[in-house]
């Protein structure tokens, strides 16, 4: 039986970050993907010959700041494609919107349509801004103990504070009534034109289990903005797909003395009087560790890899009514050429079609889409997010060729008829349905389909339920309730075993907080 100081279990992006800042620290992890690449949700693969696409995530965070200077990614190979378009949203009128990563120019679109919403924007987007730099001092906090706060929990505690009144009147009003809101009801608060109202909503539904007019949704619109305050999203690609982030961060942790073994699938975390000790591989292979870390869901970790019989009735109870229903799916399509849109006829269809494409042109859309998933429906005309990554980044496919990735929303995990297999064929068709309304030529260009279902998430990739965050973003499993009140800070219930995945807080998608948070508490107890 091999001993190790720290083993990590899944090489996603969260375990690659806490290993990279444990390995600086000198404690030399092992970690242990069991697939035949790193990368969990973030890689690049040949999906038919010659076509290379991001095979889940499309687009880059962003990353932390101060992650991309620790790791220095850059000299790790990684080199980031930022579009001068951030997204296209398209009416099936023919009408496009382009919002710039320049705000002016955005605001100049906009007044196209109307000159109120462009006039609003930069207010919109400043007012993002200013609550998103007080959010981003929380995200980088340790959620504190509501029972037994410590003297650096009351001190971050105050620092939040003070941000929070330095916002000023207008602004902390608008902090403490947004959050809780619909996303629906605060663009509508803004402006006026349907298109753009979804477009900035979209925000805060992509990837959960709410729609527009859901209380909360909001929320999630500001946890985003605190990485990144465009209103809609800014858009950045990685050269060679999103494979090519965590390929870099893999490098980055190796080079700073961490250990990576792939194909070394961990079944089992073996408990003794109440403590992590080893993990067991499925090969039969026993490592032993002082300390555990795992990258998966909450779920999967603590109800599969350990035996429950470890935890209290009480916890096991809470843990399983954690919500993470699965709502994402993806296709991804090798094309024979460029996608002729409607609404982008005549114009630079290359640079408009650089960014990300939005599908869902009124609020009612978005909310027609959710409904039909309440009830175990996939949504047959759904609200689509589409990168044509090969326009910007000609490795990915032949010349002259496209890869064209597509998030499908909504797709839940539990159908209310039939299972994914059988409805797999049915949710390629609806999208390409949906498509086609905006690029009449889009299906005689199609060579390959790959279509991602939430099951196929949760088989191959190892999101239970589908999650794509490793659980639900809501009011109530956010900060100090993510996962679970009293364990939101890396720890759990068995001594010696930690979390470091996206169901951690902040867990909102690729900017790798829950990682580099989950390391700083871990070695707080290393060097005790």
């Amino acid at each position: 039986m091999a001993d190790r100081r720290v083993v990590i279990i899944g090489g996603g992006h969260n375990g690659l970050i806490t290993a990279f800042y444990l390995a600086k620290a000198g404690f030399k992890p092992l970690v242990l993907e069991r697939r035949s690449q790193v990368g969990g949700a973030a890689v690049t693969d040949e999906f038919h010959p010659e076509f290379r696409c991001s095979t889940l995530s499309h687009a880059a965070g962003p990353i932390r700041p101060d992650i991309l200077r620790s790791m220095q990614l850059a000299k790790h190979g990684l080199k980031l494609i930022t579009p001068d378009v951030a997204v296209v949203a398209l009416s099936p009128e023919g009408r496009a919107l382009h919002l710039y990563n320049d705000t002016k120019k955005s605001a100049e679109e906009i007044t196209k349509f109307s000159p109120k919403d462009g006039a609003r924007y930069s207010e919109f987007q400043e007012a993002l801004r200013q609550m998103g730099r007080v959010i981003a001092k929380a995200l980088v906090l340790a959620p504190p103990s509501i029972d037994n706060p410590n003297r650096g929990d009351l001190w971050g505690m105050l620092q939040t504070g003070r941000a929070i009144r330095n916002l000023g009147k207008k602004n902390m009003y608008r902090l403490l009534r947004w959050g809780p809101m619909a996303v629906a009801d605060l663009v509508a608060e803004f402006f006026d034109t349907e298109l753009l109202r979804a477009t900035i909503a979209a925000r805060g539904i992509f990837g959960t289990f709410l729609g527009p007019w859901s209380a909360g949704s909001s929320l999630v619109l500001l946890i985003r903005a605190a990485g990144d305050t465009h209103p809609a999203g800014s858009c950045t690609f990685a050269l060679g797909g999103m494979g090519a982030v965590t390929q870099a961060m893999a490098s980055s942790a190796q080079k700073a003395g961490a250990e990576i073994r792939t194909d070394a699938e961990v079944i089992e975390v073996r408990v003794k009087d109440g403590s992590a000790t080893s993990v067991i591989l499925s090969t039969g292979e026993e490592i032993s560790a002082e300390a555990i870390v795992s990258n998966a869901d909450p779920k999967r970790t603590l109800l599969k890899l350990v035996d429950p019989i470890h935890l209290s009735p009480d916890f096991v109870m809470k843990l399983q009514h954690y919500r993470m229903p699965g709502t994402v799916a993806k296709v991804n399509l090798a094309l024979a050429g460029l996608p002729k849109f409607t609404a982008l006829d005549g114009g630079n269809e290359s640079g408009a079609l650089s960014g990300r494409i939005h599908i869902g042109p009124e609020i009612d859309y978005l909310e027609r889409a959710f409904d039909e998933s309440k009830y175990g429906n996939f949504s047959r005309q759904p609200y689509l997010e589409i990168t044509l990554p090969s326009v910007t980044d000609s490795s990915l496919a032949p010349s002259g060729k496209h890869v064209m990735s597509i998030y499908v929303q909504y797709a839940p995990y539990k159908l209310k008829s039939g299972d994914w297999e059988s409805q797999r064929v049915g949710l390629g068709d609806a999208v390409v349905k949906t498509l086609s309304q905006y690029a009449p030529n889009l299906p005689e260009l199609i060579l390959r389909h790959q279509i991602i279902t939430p099951q196929d998430l949760e088989d191959t990739y190892g999101l239970t339920g589908g999650h794509i965050f490793h659980g639900e973003l809501a009011l109530d499993q956010f900060f100090t309730m993510r996962p679970l009140l009293d364990w939101a800070r890396y720890r759990t219930p068995i001594g010696n075993l930690y979390l470091c995945g996206s169901g951690t807080h902040p867990g909102a998608g690729l900017t790798g907080g829950s990682g580099a948070n989950a390391a700083r508490e871990i070695l707080k107890d290393l060097r005790r």
